[in-house]
C-alpha cells in the first residue's frame, strides 16, 4: 500500500510539472505576435520589436531591415549612401543573367505577390512566431518571370543564455513556362548582412573551423564552415551576430564572404561565382539559413551548441509556405 502511495504521488508529481511545461509553453508562445502593416511584417515578444521586414515600398526587394539583440539592439544597417543597394538583411543572387543584387543597369525585381501563412507556434521549450511569402522574380525590361519563391522567416527568442534566432528558408523553382533557371553571382551573393556604422572595422570574425580563409580581393575573404560569426561593439557595447548555414543545403558548408574594411559585410554564399547551379522544374532549391543575436561576446562552444540544436529542428518550419 505505501508503495503504490509513492507510485500514485510520483505520477502525480510528473503530471503537474508536464501541465506546468505546456503551460509555460503556451505562455511563452502567447507572448509572441506578428503584426502586418501596409508596407512592413513585424514579429514581438511582448512588446519588444525582434524583426521587421519590408515587402512593399521597397525599390527592388522584400528585406528584413531592422533585427535585435535581445537587449534591444538594432545590428542591421539599410541602404547606406556607400552602397545603397545593401539592404540590411536580403537574399539575391543572379538569374539566368538578370542581376538581382546591385541596383543599376536593369536590375531584376523581387516582387512580393502575397503572404501565405502567418503562424505563432512553440516547438518543445520554444516559442516561434513567422510567417510565409510569396514572391516573383521578374526582369523588368521583357516582363519575363524567372524564378517562384516560397519564402519564409521565423523568429524566437532562447533564454540562457538570452538569444534572438531568425530562421530564413527559401525555396526556389522556375515557373511553369521555363524548364530551368541558372544561378550565378558575384563572390558575395547570397544572403547578406550589412552591419550598423558603429560595428565597421574593429569587428572580429570566426568560423566553426577555426580557418583564417583565403583572400579574395583587399580585406575581402572566402571561407567554408557550417557557421561564421562576427563580433563587435554596437554603440560602445559588444554583441555577437552568427550566421547558420543548414546542413541539408546544397553545396554545404556555405562559402561566407566577409569584410571588415571599409565597412563589415557578411554573406552566406554557394560560390556562384566558381560554378553555375541549375534549378530544373520539379527539383525545387531549397534554402534554410539561421541568423543567431547575442549581446555580448558568444564563445565558439556557444555558438557550436546553438547552431547544432537549431540544424536538429525539423527542416521545414512553422511557417513553411504552401506550393502554389
Amino acid at each position: 500500500m505505501e508503495r503504490l502511495k509513492t507510485v500514485t504521488a510520483i505520477l502525480w508529481l510528473f503530471a503537474g510539472l508536464l501541465i506546468l511545461a505546456v503551460s509555460d509553453s503556451a505562455v511563452a508562445a502567447n507572448s509572441m505576435r506578428v503584426t502586418t502593416e501596409q508596407n512592413t511584417a513585424s514579429v514581438y515578444s511582448g512588446e519588444q520589436v525582434l524583426m521587421r521586414y519590408r515587402y512593399r515600398d521597397v525599390p527592388y526587394k522584400p528585406y528584413a531591415d531592422q533585427l535585435f539583440t535581445p537587449g534591444g539592439v538594432n545590428i542591421l544597417l539599410d541602404a547606406p549612401s556607400d552602397h545603397q543597394h545593401h539592404h540590411a538583411l536580403m537574399f539575391a543572387v543572379t538569374a539566368d543573367g538578370v542581376n538581382f543584387w546591385e541596383e543599376h543597369q536593369a536590375p531584376g525585381r523581387q516582387l512580393h505577390r502575397r503572404f501565405c501563412d502567418t503562424r505563432i507556434d512553440s516547438r518543445k521549450d520554444v516559442a516561434f512566431a513567422g510567417f510565409s511569402e510569396q514572391l516573383d522574380w521578374e526582369n523588368p525590361q521583357s516582363g519575363e518571370l524567372l524564378l517562384k519563391e516560397q519564402r519564409a522567416l521565423e523568429v524566437c527568442r532562447l533564454t540562457e543564455p538570452a538569444v534572438t534566432l531568425l530562421t530564413w528558408q527559401s525555396r526556389f523553382e522556375p515557373p511553369k513556362s521555363k524548364e530551368s533557371v541558372t544561378l550565378t553571382g558575384s563572390h558575395y551573393h547570397g544572403l547578406g548582412l550589412r552591419f550598423i556604422r558603429s560595428m565597421d572595422n574593429d569587428g572580429e570574425f570566426r568560423n566553426a573551423d577555426g580557418k583564417t580563409g583565403t583572400i579574395f580581393r583587399g580585406d575581402e575573404r572566402l571561407v567554408r564552415s557550417r557557421w561564421c560569426a562576427y563580433t563587435a561593439k554596437a554603440d560602445g557595447k559588444d554583441v555577437t551576430v552568427a550566421m547558420f548555414d543548414h546542413p541539408g543545403n546544397e553545396r554545404h558548408p556555405a562559402t561566407w564572404f566577409t569584410m571588415t574594411k571599409p565597412f563589415a559585410y557578411l554573406s552566406a554564399t554557394l560560390a556562384l561565382h566558381k560554378e553555375p547551379l541549375k534549378v530544373a522544374s520539379g527539383n525545387p532549391l531549397v534554402l534554410r539559413y539561421g541568423a543567431a543575436l547575442w549581446d555580448g561576446r558568444a564563445e565558439n562552444d556557444v555558438i557550436e551548441k546553438l547552431y547544432k540544436r537549431w540544424a536538429a529542428w525539423p527542416r521545414e518550419t512553422t511557417a513553411t509556405p504552401k506550393p502554389q
